[in-house]
């Protein structure tokens, strides 16, 4: 590859580096972020609960208030109603006593419920309030046994941003344009490598998604440097290291030569006697003659 693609794929790597490093400190610190969310709900609740509380207890003095504003007309009324020049007065001042009565006992039974109502919350404020302080010990503890952890965490995650911004300075404007538009649309993976899924055929696919290349799309990206990107998905192709030239690219077989027909096969079948004994030489004659017993001697020699 050329040395844009190059660059294009040593900043894929730093970056899934970089991934997986804020990956590691999002794990770690995930019980801290997850007492800190404990506390702040327990927070929201025992705020809520103490101005229901506040408003109980205003509530209780308004109707304290009243209560007393109504003894005090009934103790008016009952001084007037002795005071009275007539039956009619006095009745009417009785009628006025008897409505004040009314009223204040209706007052008094919500002055009840609402007094209730407080003595119902101040349980669960005392019950908010110990869960607030147990939480909040417990992530004082954690952050202090994960402070070490934490901060290491995070060097390594520094680290990682300063490589990113180093190895994207060999990065052309044009590439890292196209690289970054990927990346944020496919999450961080803005490059796939190809793959040859079988060593037979000169065939890739887009480890991505999974489709088809054209053949010759190893060449492309071996011998140029432009960007090649998957029609498909539309991430930028590259070469693995576990996809060499000599491994993707087949070669040519080797025609092999004919073997030559060896003994008897460039003699020809033999089918009768007489080739055989025209294909043995004089002196292989005269030794089987020597070999051979008299009677058989004498009746080759009539033959």
């Amino acid at each position: 590859m050329g040395p844009t693609n190059v660059a294009l794929v040593k900043l894929f790597r730093v970056e899934q580096g970089l991934g997986a490093a804020q990956g590691r400190l999002e794990s770690a610190s995930s019980s801290v972020r997850i007492l800190e969310r404990r506390i702040g709900d327990l927070s929201e609740n025992l705020k809520l609960a103490q101005a229901q509380l506040r408003e109980r207890q205003a509530k209780v003095g308004e109707l304290d208030l009243d209560i007393q504003t109504r003894e005090a007309k009934i103790e008016r009324f009952r001084s007037q109603q002795q005071n009275a020049s007539n039956h009619k007065e006095y009745q009417a001042f009785l009628t006025e006593i008897n409505t004040e009565k009314i009223d204040k006992a209706k007052v008094e039974d919500e002055l009840l419920r609402v007094m209730e109502a407080v003595e119902g919350i101040q349980p669960r404020i005392a019950d908010l309030s110990a869960q607030v302080q147990s939480e909040q010990k417990r992530l004082e503890e954690t952050q202090s046994q994960m402070s070490s952890r934490l901060a290491a965490l995070q060097s390594e995650v520094d680290g990682q941003k300063l490589l990113r911004d180093e190895v994207a300075k060999a990065v052309p404007p044009t590439a890292m344009n196209a690289f970054e538009r990927l990346a944020e649309r496919f999450d961080g993976e803005a490059m796939s490598a190809i793959a040859k899924p079988d060593r037979r055929h000169e065939e890739y696919l887009c480890t991505a998604c999974n489709m088809s290349l054209v053949a010759d799309v190893y060449n492309r990206l071996h011998s140029r440097d432009d960007l090649v990107f998957c029609p498909s998905c539309q991430r930028l192709l590259f070469i693995p290291d576990s996809l060499p030239p000599e491994t993707a690219i087949n070669k040519p077989k080797e025609r092999r030569e004919p073997r030559e027909k060896a003994g008897a096969a460039a003699i020809g079948r033999q089918t009768s006697a007489a080739d055989v004994r025209r294909s043995i030489t004089p002196e292989a004659a005269e030794a089987e003659e020597a070999a051979a017993p008299n009677g058989q001697d004498q009746a080759t020699r009539t033959t």
